[in-house]
């Protein structure tokens, strides 16, 4: 069942606000109520609210005024002014500057309700794209969790048995390993799955931001900050917020980060007020972290509250029977819609002997290299690494060539793979058309 949206409705009328908690209040939207502007900043410090119902006149201040505050601290939420005859002039100039939308006295609740939905339906849209832009900078690429060994059925089963829990889940494994699949399985099987799944990899924040990336920042709470920026935490709100290499977290943020799993809130930089943290957690490491506890690298609570649920990912070389599959997935995968191509016997024979340091991801990059050297469609041992051939096999490695002949023949893969796109060609060989066409002449290749 998707999570109801929670408006506040702010008026003076007290029967206004009872017609709106009576006749709004639905499985699919939560409305809270308040009768001046400063009980509406008392509730917006406590609760999130998705969409605003403002009154133009309140007796302690003016809805305008409230509006711009309150978007400020906000930016996502969306506001609706309620206004009588004489405020319209005001109320179309307010829609200038961002309001959504208007509604004069006695208004019709079928009407308001109408534009209520429409109001959180953008403010979804918006969380939403901004989601999906910060997840496209993680390089999603639609990886699923490939193979029937008996580690992967028990990561599958553990899967399964979060679907209806929300407890903070620790990933571990060596790097490669697929962590990143995992969590976006968890994500996808949760009741979360239709909101954002947020994905930062610690190690890749600056020392200096990590705060502010986290919890978010308001105008002017340090040098530099020059507008106020949601947190990875706000990004995630409702959703899923998935933390890689946890382990290289600053020791000072880790405190911080504790407090908010334990309490649910956390407030921006430059900013005391509270805000309600709506987000499941979801952890990973290539680390030992209890050596690293041990050690004093990593905070000890923070550990035991991030390790409730551990799932291990083994390494590929503990399940060499998942590399047929990979390998299948991965060449339906780099490039859907192209000719099906094959593996010869000994160049899947070389895959399963090779023990895989880089595990998944290095799989993956082995076979990206192996389809563009490959001919007819067949990858064969020729197309792959040397270091995938023991000292004995190297003897049934490809001959030695000359620079010029290794060149001549890399460009021909290249030219066929893209059929013949020059354009797209070069851009692959890292060098200018000119040059390829330079190329081309005088190694005598011919283009079909």
């Amino acid at each position: 069942m998707q999570t109801p949206y929670r408006v506040l409705a702010v008026d003076d009328e007290q029967s206004i606000l009872k017609l709106l908690e009576r006749e709004l209040n639905s499985p699919e939207r939560i409305v809270n109520t308040a009768r001046s502007a400063q009980q509406a900043r008392r509730m917006m410090a406590k609760n999130e609210y998705d969409v605003l119902i403002l009154d133009i006149k309140l007796p302690d201040g003016n809805g305008l005024d409230l509006y711009t505050e309150f978007k400020a601290k906000e930016p996502d939420v969306e506001v609706i002014l309620i206004t009588g005859h004489g405020d319209i002039n005001s109320a179309v100039e307010a829609m200038r500057i961002g309001v959504y939308d208007y509604i004069t006295k006695p208004f019709k609740l079928d009407r308001l309700e109408l534009v209520l939905d429409r109001a959180f339906q953008k403010v979804s849209l918006q969380r939403e794209n901004r989601g999906l832009r910060h997840t496209h900078e993680t390089g999603d690429d639609g990886l699923q969790l490939v193979g029937k060994s008996e580690p992967i059925k028990h990561i599958n089963f553990l899967i399964d048995k979060l679907r209806t829990s929300e407890v903070p889940v620790l990933i571990t494994g060596e790097s490669g390993a697929g962590k990143d699949v995992v969590a976006r399985k968890i994500h996808n099987q949760s009741k979360r799955a239709a909101r954002p799944l947020i994905i930062k990899n610690c190690a890749m924040l600056q020392r200096e931001l990590v705060r502010s990336e986290l919890f978010g920042h308001k105008k002017g709470a340090f040098t530099g900050a020059a507008e106020t920026r949601e947190g990875l935490i706000s990004l995630a709100h409702k959703g899923t917020l998935f933390l890689d290499e946890i382990g290289d977290l600053p020791e000072d943020v880790q405190a911080s980060l504790l407090r908010v799993l334990e309490t649910k809130t956390y407030r921006r930089m430059g900013e005391n007020e509270e805000r309600r943290a709506d987000v499941r957690f979801l952890f990973a490491t290539n680390r030992n972290l209890a050596q690293a506890v041990e050690n004093g690298q990593f905070n000890e609570a923070l550990f035991h509250r991030i390790n409730v649920f551990n799932i291990h990912i083994p390494r590929l070389k503990k399940r060499k029977e998942d590399i047929p599959r990979l390998v299948g997935y991965f060449l339906d995968t780099i490039n859907p819609g192209s000719r099906q191509t094959a593996v010869s016997e000994k160049a899947m024979q070389l895959m399963l002997n090779y023990d895989w340091p880089g595990n998944v991801r290095e799989l993956r990059n082995v076979l990206e290299r192996a389809l563009i050297l490959t001919d007819n469609d067949v990858i064969t041992e020729h197309s792959l690494p040397k270091e995938l051939f023991s000292e004995n096999e190297c003897d049934d490695a490809p001959p030695p060539m000359s620079l010029e002949n290794m060149e001549k023949a890399h460009i021909i893969r290249i030219l066929r793979y893209y059929d013949n796109n020059k354009q797209k060609a070069s851009e692959v060989l890292g060098i200018g058309r000119k040059t390829l066409y330079r190329k081309i002449q005088k190694y005598g290749i011919e283009i079909d």
